[in-house]
């Protein structure tokens, strides 16, 4: 994993973690925010408007079904960010 990948995969994380208020610990890369973390769909919001807030870009609701753990979460905001 690259430093550039590595660094914007854990923002990422503490992002997360800080809206689900879990630790980061509890959290890998494919665990299901809403299945093992209790995370709704407000969180889930909270989240998407986090991420374009922190990385600069628009991330349409749509995208909402693929967030569902880090290693989705990442993909959608690369291709928001076209990283």
């Amino acid at each position: 994993m690259s430093t550039e990948l590595a660094e914007r995969t854990e923002t990422i994380k503490e992002i997360v973690c800080d809206i689900l208020e879990i630790e980061e610990d509890e959290v890998t890369r494919t665990s299901r925010f809403k299945e093992d973390h209790n995370a709704d769909s407000l969180r889930a919001i909270e989240i998407l408007a986090a991420l374009e807030k922190q990385f600069g870009v628009v991330i349409n609701q749509n995208e909402l079904p693929r967030m569902v753990n880090i290693e989705g979460v990442y993909k959608v905001v690369a291709e928001a960010a076209g990283w």
